[in-house]
Formats: structure tokens, sequence, C-alpha cells
């Protein structure tokens, strides 16, 4: 008999704080600070007026400094409860941290993954980030029998982005093979198993659960070593499908590629191509496709990756800690790519961070301080131009209609505490220059999901009971 799980309460974030009108002091629109702007918020959590005369009855005011929320491009959330655990003289290279990773994962319950997702999301929230792109591939029990719900792990994601109340683009992924060669999955690796039909069958069960306006799935290739060759010319049909059925924009598609130089070598000896290069060749990869990390990718690629549109999610801290490399950014941003960020295996779980690691890996690779930021606006300086790419790559990239605070977009907006020490006394430029590359500390003092109130006064209104069943469930697991 396959494996129960039980079945958790699901219930949606509370709506008590919703009013449907504020007052912002000061708003980031397009790239300048504009004073005292009155926001209209739709029951769709969508932005329905945007007006700079800043009065109107029953209209709160909202001090700071407020910017959108930044999209996370890319997460797997059971790894959070791995953090830290991984770092003994064991596991020295990717390959066998994966190892440790992957007998972590044989301990994790459907009610593990939800209070650990639960608990990263508040996380997330309170540093700034209001959805995520859960690159899902824990579909199974251990030993690889699927539970009697099939979608059961994905309905627990689900469950705990509400409990958060963050947004959530979730991207069941195809997993097919242990290798380039088509090796059959192997141990825990059988937790992974999905292949194209069985993903469309997910999606269909899970279209009537994500009906909410911060909900929405996506898909996602685990590789091009876990998806066979043969696979991707059906992937293009059902995705295709779906894109027209979508309008414009279409259908998110996520993949792990030429993340470590091993990687690299084996896709060449088996493909005789580089991976990047491969992919480019025989799937349609267009503005909705995210590559995820393309650590190791050269100009040629490059060139072709900005051509195409696609976007590369890049994930630094976990990139760092894993040893995977440095990704050209300097030269790929030059290019004209899109480039957006994720916490991956959440060895950190802030968007700032995210960017300063990357900004830091590129200065520390050119021996340069001359960063990405041009022109004279609120976003010339590096640290605004590294979140614009955040913000409009990371939408585009999720299918998000997120990234600005404008009419019809979502309200999904973050605000920093002006009197902060990290930002006391800045203005222009400098007020998000100092968010990315002021330290540790967190201005994030209010964050707004879809029109509500997630994070007021740095406080996320669930954290504790959140934090406790978090506790509890990976003081459970008893690992190592």
């Amino acid at each position: 008999m396959s494996p129960v799980a039980r079945s958790p309460a699901r219930e949606p974030w509370p709506h008590r704080e919703r009013r449907g009108v504020w007052r912002f002091e000061r708003l980031l629109v397009d790239d300048r600070w504009e004073r005292d702007v009155r926001v209209e918020v739709d029951a769709g959590g969508r932005v329905a007026a945007l007006e700079t005369t800043g009065t109107g009855p029953g209209c709160p005011r909202v001090a700071g400094w407020a910017v959108p929320g930044v999209p996370n491009v890319h997460s797997h959330a059971f790894q959070r409860a791995l953090a830290g655990l991984a770092e003994g003289r064991g596991p020295d290279s990717f390959w066998s941290w994966r190892e440790v990773m992957y007998a972590f994962l044989d301990r994790l319950t459907p009610d593990d993954v939800e209070a650990v997702a639960a608990q990263l999301y508040v996380e997330m929230l309170k540093a700034g980030f209001t959805c995520v792109g859960e690159f899902h591939y824990l579909h199974r029990a251990p030993g690889g029998a699927p539970y009697d719900d099939p979608a059961e792990m994905s309905r627990r994601i689900l469950a705990a982005a509400r409990t958060a109340g963050i947004g959530l683009v979730h991207m069941p992924a195809v997993y097919e093979a242990g290798g380039f060669g088509g090796e059959p999955l192997d141990g825990s690796q059988r937790r992974f198993r999905m292949d194209p039909e069985g993903a469309a069958r997910l999606h269909e069960t899970l279209a009537g659960d994500f009906s909410g306006p911060g909900e929405r799935l996506a898909w996602a290739l685990h590789s091009l070593r876990a998806v066979p060759r043969e696979s991707l010319a059906r992937i293009g049909e059902l995705v295709g499908g779906q894109r027209e059925a979508g309008g414009a924009g279409g259908v998110p598609v996520h993949i792990h590629v030429a993340e470590q130089e091993q990687e690299v070598r084996e896709c060449i000896a088996r493909r005789q191509a580089r991976p990047v290069n491969w992919l480019l060749a025989h799937a349609p990869v267009h503005e909705r496709w995210c590559l995820v990390h393309a650590t190791h990718i050269d100009r040629e690629e490059m060139a072709a990756v900005a051509g195409s549109g696609a976007v590369v999610g890049l994930c630094p801290t976990t990139e760092a800690n894993l040893g995977d490399g440095l990704f050209p950014l300097g030269p790929f941003a030059r290019a004209g790519g899109r480039f957006a960020i994720g916490t991956d295996s959440h060895v950190s779980r802030s968007p700032v961070e995210e960017l300063r690691l990357l900004e830091y890996g590129r200065r520390l690779a050119t021996r340069s301080r001359a960063g990405l930021g041009s022109g004279d606006g609120v976003l010339a300086g590096a640290g605004g131009a590294l979140l614009a790419h955040a913000w409009a790559d990371g939408s585009r990239a999720l299918g998000w209609a997120g990234g600005e605070v404008k009419i019809g977009k979502r309200a999904d907006v973050v605000v920093l505490e002006a009197g902060h020490p990290a930002l006391a006394g800045r203005a222009g430029a400098a007020v998000l220059d100092s968010w990315v590359f002021s330290g540790s500390d967190n201005p994030v003092r209010d964050v707004m999901v879809g029109g509500e109130w997630v994070v007021r006064g740095g406080r996320h209104e669930r954290e504790e009971a959140v934090a406790r069943r978090f506790g509890e469930a990976v003081g459970n697991l008893r690992f190592p």
C-alpha cells in the first residue's frame, strides 16, 4: 500500500488588515521617489489607482521608503532544514554534499516539509521577498512509492505558502534519469520520479487548488542529466499548449543547467555540446524560461541566452556554499542578459544578501568596483541596478505581475524603516544602495502581498506558531 499522509488544514491568510487604500510617504515609482502617493488596491490584490494627491477619507499613512517586493525565482523549500548540517569534513564538493542531502531527505515526511516550508516563507517575507518560485522535485515517499494522493507534497507547499501569506509559483519538476546516459534513478532519487505525462497530470490535479490571485503553476525540468533528450520534445508540446491557453506571456519553464564543471564535461562527452548550447539547440527557450545557475557559461552561450530573452536565475549564497564557481555577471550584463535571484538551498533567505554577494563576486573576479549602475536616477547606483534586475527579470521569469508599483500590477510592497541605522540620513539612490551594501541588519519594517499586510513592524503574525512547529519537525529528524 502506498504511504498515507495526514491532510493538513489549509487556511488562507486572514483578511483582517485589508482596507483597500493607503497613503505612502515615499514610494518608488519607475526610477524616482514619489511623495504622498495614494495607492488603491482592488479585490484581486492589484493596484487599481495610483495618485500623488496623498489624501482621502480612510486613507492610512505608511511612513518609510516603500519599494516593490522582490521575487525569489529559485527555492527548494525542504533544504531550509539542512542549512548548517552539511559543513562537516565529509562533503567536500557539490557531489558529496548531494549525498548528504539525499540521506537527509529520506527522513522527511509531508508534515515535516510543510513545517519547514512555512518557516522558510515567513523568513523570506521578513527579509523582503514577496513571492517565491518553488522548484519542487520531492514528489514521492521514501523508497519511491507514490502517496495515495499524488499531489500530496505539492499541496503541502501550497499550505505552507498560505500559512505565511507569500505569493507562490509552484513548479513540479520532471525528473526521470540519474545521469546523461539515462541511468535509472537509484536510492533517494526515487522520491523524485516524475515523467512529462505525470507532470501534466499533476498540473491538472492541482489546477483547482491554485485558484487564488497569488498562486500559479509553472513547469520545471530538473536538469539535462535528469531529463532525457526524447522527453524535451514532449515537454515542448505540453508547455506550448499551455502557452497558447495562457495568452500573452505564456507559462514559465525553469531548469538547472551548467552548475558544475563536471556536469559540463559529462554533457560534452555524452552530447558533444556544452549544456547551455545543447539546451538552446533542442528546446524552445524563450522569455519565460529561467536557466538556473548557468555558472559555467562561455561568451557564445551568453550571447545566445541574452538573445533568447531567457532569464538566468542566480543563487549566489548557495553557489558559494557549494563551491560551484562565479557566474560571469559583468560580461553577461553587457551582452544584454537578464538575471534574477533565488535562495536555492537557503543558507541565506535575504534578497540583499544574495545581491550583495553576487556583486562582490563580480568585483573579486574583476578586481574592480565599477558596477552595473548608470544614469542619475534612483536606480543609478550599484544597489539600485541590481534590484532593478531582481524586480523586472524575476517577475519575467515567474510570469508574475510584480516588480513595480503600477496600475494593473500586484500590490506587493516592502516598506523600509527610514530611521533604521542602515538608512539614516539617506536619500535618492543612496537608499537602495545602502539597503544592499550597508551590512546585515534588516531595515524591512512592513511587507504587503497582494494588498494584504503580512509583516508589520518587522513581525509576522504567525511567526511564533510557525517557528514552534518548525522546531518540532527538525528536532524529530535527528540528523545527522
